[in-house]
């Protein structure tokens, strides 16, 4: 397919204006095309960050002269662009050379660079379009400090701070890029980002949710996301025991926060036999976190806290990840997800453990 008619035939996607029928047979090649479903995240990310934060005249002469720039050099070709829609074509044919020419830090990207140069030769129609545009960011009463936001594409990986709506926690269960989180925290999301620990951001999309168990499984689907040989640690498919020393880690602020406590009971809230209680510190922002034991075992997720008692947490059983593996299976999804089965953290003193543990562990956002 032509890639400019492709690119409009996206964007009327996410604009509704597709009848049913085609809407499905769309979402069914999306389905079994990574390449077209990868260009509509980038399409959502992009016009979302546009009408979030792009203030037209702010940007017009730093962005202009980064297209210059980048110009003097050969590093791209100067583009007229006539629709907004033409603003990802010409992000996607310069995305490599931008790995190049990473020091624009603080310039959001040549795509946005590229439409405000054009403004000037767009038509009234396209014109009031961007105006329209300005004035959505206008009324947001956001600092132009606010607006550093960087995009970067080194082989399709994309770094930057995308001002969530809430943050969460999730964790890898398989190398390869799978992550287990809740899956309240992923049920009204257009759009998902997990962090790790160096604050680079990835894109993933919902493989599989269970609401009664409120799980979820993500995949980070960015090409530059590097798979991780072996997990430190095991997914633990049997029972644990009252009582038993347990600690978690997650995301309720900007950084990794470590907590430890106990399994307190062995069912969850009035008597849920597919969660435990523990009894440990969390705040909003731990949801999809995991429960570990002294052994590296993860023996649950957290799911919720009791808001009249302190310390009262639940935490979906770790085994429940094996069944929503099996009714993945069942599905068709032909994802090969495989669980790590055994814990490199036995014997190791907690900050070890800890330490070989949190780079695993991510910050889920989304919009």
């Amino acid at each position: 397919m032509d890639e400019l008619l492709l690119i409009e035939t996206v964007e009327r996607y996410l604009r509704g204006e597709m009848d049913a029928k085609e809407r499905g047979f769309f979402e069914e090649i999306r389905k079994n095309n990574p390449e077209i479903d990868q260009m509509v995240v980038e399409h959502t990310f992009l016009f979302n960050e546009l009408d979030k934060q792009a203030n037209i005249k702010a940007f017009k002469h730093s962005l202009y002269e980064v297209e210059n720039k980048l110009a003097e050099e050969g590093v791209v070709t100067k583009a007229e662009l006539t629709t907004k829609a033409k603003v990802v074509f010409l992000w996607k044919k310069y995305k490599r050379s931008i790995a190049v020419a990473a020091s624009i830090a603080g310039i959001v990207s040549i795509v946005t660079a590229a439409s405000v140069s054009s403004y000037n030769n767009t038509s009234k129609a396209e014109k009031s379009d961007i105006i329209d545009l300005t004035a959505k960011v206008n009324e947001q009463e956001k600092d132009l400090a606010n607006l550093k936001n960087t995009l970067r594409h080194d082989a399709g990986v994309i770094s930057r701070n995308p001002n969530p709506d809430f943050r969460a926690t999730g964790f890898l269960i398989d190398g390869k890029g799978y992550i287990a989180t809740n899956a309240h925290v992923v049920a009204k999301l257009k759009t998902i980002y997990v962090e790790n620990k160096k604050g680079e951001y990835f894109t993933a999309v919902t493989v599989f949710t269970d609401p009664v168990s409120d799980l979820a499984i993500l995949k980070i689907n960015d090409t530059s996301f590097k798979a991780v040989a072996n997990l430190p640690y095991s997914i633990h498919k049997g029972s644990s025991d009252l009582g038993e020393q347990i600690f978690t880690m997650g995301f309720p602020r900007n950084e990794i926060v470590y907590g430890e406590g106990y399994l307190s009971a062995k069912s969850g809230n009035e008597g849920d036999s597919t969660a435990y209680q523990v009894s440990v510190s969390v705040n909003p922002g731990n949801s999809g976190g995991p429960v570990l034991n002294k052994n590296g075992e993860v023996i649950g997720i957290i799911t919720s806290k009791n808001s009249k008692a302190d310390g009262v947490v639940y935490a979906a059983k770790s085994k429940n990840i094996y069944s929503l593996l099996e009714a993945v299976k069942k599905s068709g999804d032909t994802a090969n997800i495989k669980l790590p089965t055994n814990t490199s953290l036995r014997g190791l003193d907690r900050v070890q453990q800890v330490k070989k543990m949190e780079e695993f562990v991510f910050m889920v956002v989304g919009n």
